[in-house]
């Protein structure tokens, strides 16, 4: 008999209906300044309730918004995107990126899980950016979701990807 799957990470937090609505904001592709803006709230009260988002998710301090919002979305925290346009055709390698940009935030560890030389990353990105019409790395992944590029993520669900 197999034993059961188990991960050294804690599941998931649930967000709160306000953590939520902000999510959904960020979500949306958002910034803080713009959540704050939209919402009336503080621009410091917008940058606490985004830190919980990200303890909530199980991300590292300096997790950066696509990864967020790739997390976001792969435990169905919020609305996942519908595609306002057909999803470009794109290489295996420039899915590698995608998926890449979508899980990690440190540029070295993209470029690695890329399978790309540090040195060419920036360029494979802005061609991969260009390809796909998005005005940067979180738009990237929104519409990689919209188009069901980037799945729900078992890994992403227990906190184990970043």
């Amino acid at each position: 008999m197999t034993p059961p799957v188990t991960t050294a990470h804690a599941p998931i937090t649930p967000l709160t209906p306000t953590l939520q609505r902000v999510a959904q904001h960020l979500a949306n592709g958002l910034t803080a300044q713009e959540i704050a803006t939209q919402t009336g709230l503080s621009p410091v009260t917008v940058r606490q309730y985004l830190r919980d988002i990200r303890e909530s998710l199980h991300c590292r301090p300096r997790c950066k918004p696509p990864v967020i919002v790739h997390r976001l979305f792969a435990v169905q925290q919020v609305t996942s995107p519908t595609a306002d346009r057909p999803a470009p055709q794109l290489s295996p390698e420039q899915l590698l990126l995608l998926r890449a940009v979508a899980e990690h935030s440190d540029a070295r560890d993209i470029a690695v899980a890329a399978k790309l030389a540090p040195a060419d990353q920036r360029a494979a990105l802005d061609q991969l950016l260009t390809d796909t019409g998005a005005r940067d790395t979180t738009h990237l992944v929104i519409l990689a979701h919209g188009w069901k590029l980037l799945g729900t993520d078992p890994a992403a669900r227990s906190g184990a990807s970043q």
